[in-house]
């Protein structure tokens, strides 16, 4: 019983180290609103290396880099 528990404990611990993290994502836009989401360097926000703008009438554009540190920003139309 308690090797079973051990053996269970051990799996765990090594699929929690083997399964990589995944980058935090920005959240979905609101249905009548219009979002912009920047993508930062680091954590102290000081360089944008990329946007995402969420218009209105659900055009979307972007540019640069759409990874690392996210500002979200939603307005309503």
């Amino acid at each position: 019983m308690i090797r079973r528990l051990l053996l269970t404990v051990a799996l765990v611990g090594a699929a929690v180290l083997v399964v990589p993290g995944t980058p935090a994502q920005a959240r979905a836009c609101k249905i009548d609103h219009q979002c912009v989401t920047s993508y930062h360097s680091d954590a102290s926000h000081t360089t944008v290396v990329g946007q995402k703008f969420e218009g209105c009438v659900g055009d979307v554009s972007t540019w640069g880099v759409l990874s690392g540190y996210p500002v979200f920003v939603e307005t309503p139309c």
